[in-house]
């Protein structure tokens, strides 16, 4: 058991020092991420919230996602990184149309 436990920290450890997945890779094939875990880092483009809760879209080199909160929206032009789940919405004549982050955190830098 003791042996499960330390591999289990570990791989706790290595997965949170890991660099953010870029938007590009989850809009090109967002069923294969589903209801995963991912982090992303970018740059916020718009926001909108109303008492704690709203969404706003984060952009990096790769692309754009919108990220859905319940703890309050970063003001545009803010640096984030974002830990959540991706919803892959709809896919229209090839292209991911409605992928979001349904956020679990997020950490202005």
């Amino acid at each position: 058991m003791k042996l499960k436990l330390t591999s289990v920290t570990v791989a706790a450890v290595v997965l949170a020092g890991c660099a953010p997945m870029s938007i590009g890779r989850i809009n090109a094939d967002p069923s294969r991420f589903r209801n995963q875990r991912v982090r992303v880092a970018g740059t916020v483009t718009t926001s909108v919230g109303l008492m704690g809760k709203g969404g706003y879209q984060i952009e990096d080199a790769t692309g754009k996602i919108i990220v859905l909160s319940a703890s309050g929206v970063p003001s545009r032009g803010s640096r984030v990184t974002v830990t959540g789940r991706v919803l892959p919405g709809a896919e229209v004549l090839g292209a991911a149309v409605g992928v979001t982050i349904h956020e679990e955190s997020h950490k202005v830098k």
